[in-house]
């Protein structure tokens, strides 16, 4: 405070009574307005000898003090500023300059305001740009921060570098940032751990996990932020196998790990659907705190959305309480509906929206995806003309994608061509491959071909797409087509992405492949599939040989659906875990007819609850039945 009498307690006490803490500062910044006003009226515009800086004129030392104190949103940082000029500093001020930048950035306001401020200034010192350098990092257009470094008249200094690469790690541009790289070592700031921390970050968010480890085992002091950001860069990268090593050899060396290390050790769970991993990281957030934390709780909540156990989704969710956000909302939504609760996905965005809160275009994505997987038409186009008129969100490629599979799906597809041909955005590759896909299960060979030869121009070496069309021709009993598709694949050089599934056990992940008889409890386990056929058969099962789409006979089609590779981990893990223990599985493609049907079987004679994740689907499977209700 300014005044004497407003040092005082007593005084202190009674505004604190009379004032909220709001109000209070606004009576503060009144005060001050005021009695500087005052006693520029009656004071000459020159230095104070008695402070320390007499360098700097009386009437800007208390302007930059006006910011410190009062500047607490874009209005009153304007305020000031006009208060400055109107008492005499001139805009091209360097302290006053720098100070209102300082306050501008640190506030968010729209950078405009700060360039036009930055522009009047004479010879700006290495601060200024180097704030100016930060607003634009942080801002929505992070280029201009790189622009503004190459015209910068100064040399950069060590807190430059780290705001540049924030810059460079929005903008996804890793040539810039090697050339920026080479300017750090050049002028010898390489060896300073924020500017360490920054190349490694930045490398990270350019896919450049490998560029990211490198700078990260050359560091000789590594802290918490650097394990977090090489963590978060394998995990983020694909690479979700090292970022777990990772993490196990952080634990090693004695490093506590923090809310940030277990956002990205749960999303590299969720990769991986590790749920028993999953879980430690769950037991060890409770243990020291963690489990309060906003970020963790999502990542834990999409840990257990995406592993498929979705009430322990719903139990996180509930415990967040008032603390959910958005993404907490979103997370569920999602959740639900790739695990084939489309309804419940439904019913807790209207929940979501009874509360106020906005959706976010990913909140769309998954109410779109439930309508799609639901098989309701009506209502996925009125939430997708909701999404436009009432909250102003301007469709993305994916919500286009969700509504093409929606009339696909249904069996619509002369609609979902339709609706490509009238899209305001150009169709890529996904959506013309979920109309072939479409194609493929309700047998339109027309369309299926039209929609090939619009991938042939897009993505001509994808192996998924010459398979679709493959199947399309063998569900028409076109053999010869077949195999001329077959015969283009091998002379172009394009592979078939072999099928596996993904079982987790203890501490260890198991893959198989149809018929695959590598592993080392093969015997136990094709011994195991001779018992689950013969069960079956007595159940009902008949072979569903219209999924073999190959040339074959009968008997050696009921053989080869026998020895998919999810009825080959199915059988693992019956032999290897307790009677009425759940059975999870991974599945890089689509679940086959066949394959659907005889799961929803050995879940009721078994008695065991299965879940499968597809590369497009959960379902669980429980007693006789799937939560997809077979539409998927």
């Amino acid at each position: 405070m300014i005044f004497k009498n407003t040092r005082s307690k007593a005084v202190q006490k009674t505004l604190q009574s009379v004032f909220s803490v709001q109000k209070l500062e606004e009576h503060c910044c009144f005060v001050f307005f005021h009695a500087f006003s005052h006693y520029i009226r009656h004071a000459k515009m020159s230095t104070n000898p008695s402070c320390p800086d007499n360098r700097i004129p009386y009437v800007v030392r208390k302007c930059i003090a006006l910011l410190q104190i009062c500047a607490t949103s874009k209005f009153k940082l304007k305020q000031i500023h006009a208060f400055s000029i109107r008492h005499g500093i001139p805009v091209t001020n360097l302290d006053m300059g720098k100070h209102l930048i300082y306050t501008a950035v640190s506030l968010s306001v729209p950078m405009n305001y700060a360039h036009n401020i930055f522009t009047q200034i004479q010879s700006p010192n290495v601060f200024t740009w180097n704030t100016m350098i930060r607003g634009y990092a942080e801002s929505e257009n992070p280029k201009s921060a790189i622009e503004l470094y190459h015209h910068m008249q100064l040399k950069p200094d060590t807190h430059t570098y780290p705001f540049l690469l924030k810059a460079v790690s929005k903008v996804v541009d890793v040539k810039v940032g090697e050339k920026i790289h080479s300017l750090v070592a050049k002028n010898g700031f390489e060896s300073l751990l924020f500017v360490q921390n920054s190349l490694l970050h930045m490398y990270a968010a350019c896919g450049q996990f490998e560029s990211a480890y490198k700078v990260f085992e050359l560091m000789p002091e590594k802290d918490i932020v650097a394990w977090n950001s090489v963590i978060n860069g394998f995990a983020l990268n694909g690479k979700p196998n090292e970022a777990l090593t990772l993490y196990k050899r952080m634990g090693s060396e004695g490093v506590e790990p923090d809310g940030f290390t277990m956002v990205s050790l749960l999303s590299a769970c969720a990769e991986l659907a590790t749920l028993v991993l999953g879980r430690r990281a769950h037991v060890y957030m409770v243990k020291v705190g963690l489990n309060k934390n906003l970020h963790a709780n999502n990542a834990l909540l999409d840990l257990y959305a995406k592993c498929g156990t979705i009430s322990e989704a719903r139990k996180i969710f509930d415990e967040m309480g008032i603390e959910r956000n958005v993404v907490s909302w979103t997370s569920l939504i999602v959740g639900l509906a790739v695990n084939g609760f489309g309804k419940e996905a439904l019913e807790h965005f209207k929940d979501m929206e009874r509360e106020g809160l906005v959706p976010s275009e990913i909140t769309f994505v998954g109410v779109l995806y439930a309508c799609s997987h639901c098989g309701i038409v009506n209502e996925g186009f009125e939430c997708f003309k909701r999404m436009k008129e009432q909250y102003d969100i301007v469709p993305r490629i994916e919500h286009y994608g969700c509504m093409v599979d929606l009339l696909g799906r249904a069996g619509l597809l002369k609609e979902a061509y339709d609706y490509i041909q009238d899209m305001p955005l150009q169709p890529n590759a996904v959506i013309w491959r979920t109309l072939l896909g479409a194609c493929t299960v309700h047998g339109h060979l027309g369309l299926g071909a039209f929609a090939r030869a619009r991938l042939l121009q897009l993505e001509p070496k994808d192996s998924g797409d010459y398979v679709l069309l493959s199947n399309l021709y063998a569900s028409e009993q076109r053999w010869s087509d077949v195999h001329e598709v077959r015969r283009t694949m091998l002379s172009e050089g394009v592979r078939k992405t072999p099928g596996y599934s993904l079982v987790e056990l203890g501490n260890h992940v198991h893959e198989f492949v149809m018929g695959d008889r590598t592993h080392p409890q093969s015997e136990a386990i094709y011994k195991m599939l001779v018992e689950i056929a013969m069960k079956l058969k007595l159940a009902g099962y008949v072979p569903h040989t219209a999924n073999v789409l190959a040339d074959i006979e009968e008997e050696e089609k009921e053989s080869a659906l026998f020895y998919h590779s999810e009825k080959i981990a199915i059988a693992f893990m019956l032999i290897n875990t307790l009677p009425g223990t759940p059975i999870r599985i991974i599945k890089n493609l689509r679940v086959c007819a066949d394959c659907h049907f005889a799961i929803k079987l050995i879940s009721k004679v078994f008695e065991r609850d299965i879940v499968v994740r597809d590369c497009s689907h959960f379902h669980h499977f429980r007693d006789g039945s799937c939560s997809c209700r077979d539409y998927w």
